[in-house]
């Protein structure tokens, strides 16, 4: 099964130049090779901070387009990683070796499949 990682930090804590967050940092070209070599590996991608992003919306059919997110947080959607895993279980396991769960933190988020009933709200 698919899952998405969805990568979160405060840019604050992550770019500062502390030892802490360049020693992070140094470790993410290893973490994909590792990934890869498990087989674990789907995808992944990096993105840059909110302050390039724009947010649309489409309400009665009118479109609208603001600078930047909605969010009223510090920490920011940095990235994901699309891993095949097991279960819930071995995805969380995958997901605790990524170097930015030690200063932001990675939801683990399992892909929709079509095949099973939509969910009940």
């Amino acid at each position: 099964m698919r899952y998405a990682c969805l990568i979160y930090f405060d840019p604050k804590k992550v770019f500062n130049d502390s030892p802490e967050s360049n020693a992070v940092l140094a470790q993410l070209g290893a973490l994909e090779g590792e990934l890869k070599a498990s087989g674990h590996f789907v995808s992944g991608l990096p993105l840059t901070l909110p302050n390039e992003a724009m947010t649309v919306l489409v309400r009665d059919g009118k479109v609208s387009a603001t600078d930047g997110p909605f969010m009223e947080t510090k920490e920011v959607l940095g990235g994901f990683t699309v891993i095949e895993a097991r279960d819930l279980n071995e995805a969380v396991q995958v997901a605790a070796r990524h170097p930015y769960a030690q200063l932001g933190y990675i939801e683990v988020r399992p892909a929709v499949d079509y095949t099973k009933p939509r969910p009940k709200l």
